[in-house]
């Protein structure tokens, strides 16, 4: 049985896939739209139709007004490059350009604001009358778009980390059992211990600041006097539990004893 985390991994990429297929329906449609209106713009100006009553140009979604097929165009353009840069989002190229750029698409924002996005450009598309398949493909994208929502609501920030593959190998690893070697030091066969006892340790191992030591002999005195640090040798006492040491004094020890006389033996060899 898989754990929970290998289903999320696969329910959040499934839905990816989803929404990039919607997303590359979009994209065709939205061309396609937009060459159809461009040839029918064509066929009305060549033409002798009068069309002055018509809210819209006949074949097309350009609207009959002034301006109407400039702005239609740029709406298709604009939708042409959303859809683009959404699906550059999904796929997670160039994932520097968007943690910058556009941060609510990076790799560090939740499902939300592209769920929101998706939405937007199918109901842009769904208020137009269009053909079957631009219909068909703004509705879908339109449901996964609320989908991606939804996802973004209960995972949020954390949606696209999880169907990240990076991050899967990431955890991977941290699954595996790691082992702590716990013997001493001189027993293990990497450890160095052994050669710096034999050699008197001549090559020092830089420290965490990238600085060799040098230890408490007169090199470390001598460096750190070229630091401007004093190393003084404390003064000895003893302890304050320790009784103090008796007075010796020769002078008065000696006043009540008489001093030896010594004398000599007629027997005495």
């Amino acid at each position: 049985m898989l754990p929970p985390r290998a289903y999320f991994f696969i329910g959040l990429n499934g839905v990816r896939a989803l929404s990039i297929i919607a997303l590359l329906l979009v994209l065709a449609s939205s061309i396609f739209v937009l060459v159809n209106d461009v040839e029918a713009v064509n066929r009305s100006m060549k033409s002798d139709v009068d069309m002055t009553d018509c809210d819209y140009i006949e074949g097309s979604t350009v609207p009959n007004q002034p301006a109407g097929v400039f702005w239609a165009v740029v709406n298709r353009l604009l939708n042409i490059f959303q859809v683009i840069v959404l699906i550059l989002s999904e796929v997670g190229w160039p994932a520097a350009f968007f943690e910058r750029y556009f941060p609510v698409l990076g790799p560090n924002f939740g499902l939300g604001a592209l769920g929101i996005f998706q939405c937007l450009i199918g109901a842009t598309i769904l208020s137009h009358h269009v053909d079957d398949f631009t219909l068909v493909a703004a509705f879908f994208l339109f449901a996964i778009g609320c989908l991606n929502m939804l996802i973004g609501l209960i995972f949020r920030e954390r949606a696209k980390e999880k169907r990240s593959i990076m991050s899967w190998r990431a955890e991977a690893k941290g699954v595996l059992p790691t082992h702590k070697d716990m013997r001493p030091p001189f027993a293990r066969p990497a450890s160095s211990f052994v050669n710096n006892i034999f050699k008197g340790g001549e090559k020092a191992q830089p420290d965490e600041f990238g600085q060799k030591g040098y230890g408490f002999g007169r090199q470390g005195e001598k460096a750190a006097g070229l630091k401007g640090f004093l190393i003084s040798k404390p003064l000895e006492s003893l302890p304050r539990y320790a009784p103090p040491p008796p007075r010796s004094d020769s002078s008065s020890s000696r006043a009540g004893t008489p001093e030896p006389t010594f004398k000599s033996s007629a027997t005495a060899i």
